[in-house]
C-alpha cells in the first residue's frame, strides 16, 4: 500500500484503519438504511456482527457493497451485462478510463464485475464536493476512493494534480492496484462522450522525464464504455445542458449532487451494459512519432474516444431518439412501436413537450451516441 505520508490528504484507508472506520459509522442511520435495503431479511444485530469482523476493504466491498449494488440493479434495472473482461489478465492492474454517466454506479458496476471475474478491484477518483459530510467521507475511503480536490486556486490546483498523478502512478506501478477514472471532470450530460485533455495532462505529470508514449503504455489503459438504456438522471441534467447552450453560468441547487446520486441509484435504467476494451498498446504507436507532449495527449484522447464510442452499446432508446430528433425512420428496425411509445411517454412525463429546445436537448442525450458512432464508422471507411 502507499505508505508515503504525502498522500494522506487524498488516499483511501489502509487495511489497519478499516475496522475502526467501520465501527465509527456502525450506528449511522444512513448505513442502517443501506444495510436494511441490502439484507431485508437479516436482523440488524446480525449484519452488525458481521461488519464488526471486517478487516479489509476487499472484504467490505465483496461481502457488503457489491451485494448492495446487485440489489440496486435488481430493483431498478431489467438486466446488467458485460463484455471484454474475459480478455483481460486477472493479476494485472489496469487504468480504466471510462465515459461517465452516474456518480456512484459507473465505478460500482466495474467493481462488481471485477469481483465476478476475480480480477484486481479499483481505486477510484471522487470529487471532494461529494464527501463533505463525515459519514460519506468515511464510506468513500472504505470503497477505495481517493479525493479530487475541487475549486482550488491555480497554484494549489497544479500541486493537487501533481500529487494525484503521483498517487495513481504509485497505485498502478508499485502496488499493482487498478484505478478507475472518468474521461472528464463531471458526468457527461448531453450524450457526447469525450476525453478531456486536462485529465490526461494530470496523468502525465508523474511521467517525469520519461517519454509520454512509453509512460502511457506502462499504465495499461483500458477504455471502458458504460451505457444505460434509460438514464435515470436525464431530466435532472437538462437544466445545466440548457444553461450551457445559452452561455449562462449554471448554479447548482442545494443538495443537487445528493439528489442526483439518489436518483441515479434508485431510478429506472432498464438494461445496462459495460464493455472493457483491450489495453491500449499498438494503438499508441502514433504517439511515438512525436515528442511534443501536447500532440501526444491529443492523440491519446482521440484513441480513447474512438474505443469508448465504438464499444458503446446502443439501445432501442438511442435509435428512437435519433429518429425522433432527425425526423427519420432510418433506425426503425432497431425498435418496436411499443418501445417508441414508452420512450415518448417518458419524454412527456419528464419535460415540457411545448419547450422545443428542451425536447431537442433531451433527445440529443440519447441520440448523440448514435451520431458519434456513425462518425467514427464513416472515418474508418474513408
Amino acid at each position: 500500500m502507499a505508505t508515503n505520508s504525502k498522500f494522506d490528504q487524498i488516499r483511501f484507508f489502509h487495511s489497519e484503519e478499516v475496522n475502526d472506520a467501520i465501527l465509527s459509522i456502525l450506528e449511522n442511520d444512513i448505513l442502517k438504511a443501506i444495510m436494511r435495503f441490502t439484507f431485508p431479511e437479516t436482523p440488524d444485530n446480525e449484519w452488525k456482527a458481521q461488519l464488526r469482523k471486517v478487516q479489509s476493504i476487499q472484504e467490505f466491498q465483496t461481502n457488503f457493497v457489491s451485494k448492495s449494488i446487485w440489489q440496486v440493479l435488481a430493483q431498478s434495472s431489467e438486466g446488467f451485462t458485460t463484455s471484454g473482461f474475459d480478455k483481460l489478465d486477472k493479476g494485472t492492474a489496469y487504468l480504466y478510463i471510462s465515459n461517465h454517466r452516474d456518480i456512484i454506479l459507473d465505478t460500482s458496476l466495474l467493481n462488481i464485475t471485477l469481483i465476478e471475474y476475480e480480477m484486481i478491484m479499483t481505486a477510484s477518483a471522487i470529487g471532494d464536493n461529494l464527501v463533505k459530510k463525515p459519514f460519506f467521507a468515511t464510506l468513500s475511503k472504505l470503497n477505495r476512493n481517493f479525493l479530487v480536490r475541487r475549486g482550488l486556486p491555480l497554484r494549489e490546483l497544479l500541486e493537487s494534480s501533481k500529487l494525484m498523478s503521483e498517487y495513481i502512478r504509485e497505485l498502478l506501478l508499485s502496488e499493482n492496484r487498478s484505478v478507475w477514472m472518468a474521461q472528464r471532470e463531471g458526468r457527461t450530460k448531453d450524450g457526447n462522450d469525450a476525453t478531456h485533455t486536462g485529465v490526461l495532462k494530470m496523468l502525465s505529470m508523474a511521467a517525469n522525464k520519461e517519454n509520454l508514449a512509453t509512460y502511457f503504455q506502462k499504465l495499461k489503459i483500458v477504455p471502458l464504455s458504460v451505457s444505460y438504456e434509460y438514464d435515470p438522471t436525464d431530466s435532472l441534467k437538462l437544466p445545466q445542458v440548457l444553461a450551457n447552450l445559452k452561455n449562462e453560468v449554471y448554479i447548482k441547487e442545494e443538495n443537487e449532487d445528493f439528489k442526483m446520486l439518489l436518483n441515479g441509484l434508485i431510478g429506472q435504467k432498464k438494461h445496462v451494459h459495460l464493455h472493457a476494451a483491450k489495453p491500449l498498446d499498438i494503438e499508441l504507436a502514433p504517439l511515438f512519432e512525436t515528442h511534443n507532449a501536447n500532440a501526444q495527449i491529443k492523440m491519446l484522447a482521440k484513441i480513447i474516444d474512438n474505443e469508448i464510442i465504438s464499444n458503446y452499446k446502443l439501445w432501442a432508446t438511442n435509435y428512437i431518439a435519433y429518429d425522433m430528433l432527425f425526423q427519420t425512420d432510418k433506425y426503425a428496425t432497431f425498435y418496436t412501436s411499443h418501445e417508441k411509445e414508452l420512450f415518448k411517454r417518458r419524454l412527456q412525463r419528464k419535460i415540457d413537450a411545448e419547450d422545443a429546445q428542451a425536447v431537442e436537448r433531451f433527445l440529443g442525450m440519447y441520440a448523440n451516441p448514435v451520431v458519434n458512432k456513425e462518425a467514427i464508422l464513416a472515418e474508418k471507411q474513408s
